[in-house]
């Protein structure tokens, strides 16, 4: 069964959906609630941003110790909230479609290896 798509209006700034990355900074000063301009850690956490026009009310922020954890800490909190995200078309290269479209997704699933969809 097809999925129900619904279309609704949203207003300036409610358009785009925002993940925030925040890095922590405590202790890096020496003195107490100080901080040392532009310098943080390379850890902190991944939070989604409320948005009224998307139906998005933030979970518990995710958190990262490395640089190397942000991409996936991203794509859970995406999955997290429902977020679908669609390939534009500079991605395509990344993707090899299937010679043959004899498949039951019709050859367009990123998992399609020689006519069979896994």
């Amino acid at each position: 069964m097809a999925e129900s798509i619904e279309f609704r209006e949203a207003k300036y700034g409610e358009r785009m959906i925002e993940v925030r990355i925040r890095f922590w900074t405590d202790e890096i000063a020496e003195g107490e609630g100080q901080i040392k301009p532009k310098h943080a850690w390379t850890s902190g956490v991944v939070r989604m941003q409320r948005n009224e026009s998307h139906g998005i009310t933030p979970k518990n922020p995710r958190p990262f110790n490395s640089l190397m954890d942000i991409p996936g800490v991203v794509e859970k909190v995406l999955i997290q909230h429902g977020i679908k995200l669609h390939r534009i078309s500079r991605m395509w290269k990344y993707f090899k479609l299937p010679t043959s479209t004899n498949s039951a997704c019709g050859g367009y699933s990123l998992f399609c290896l020689r006519g069979r969809c896994l």
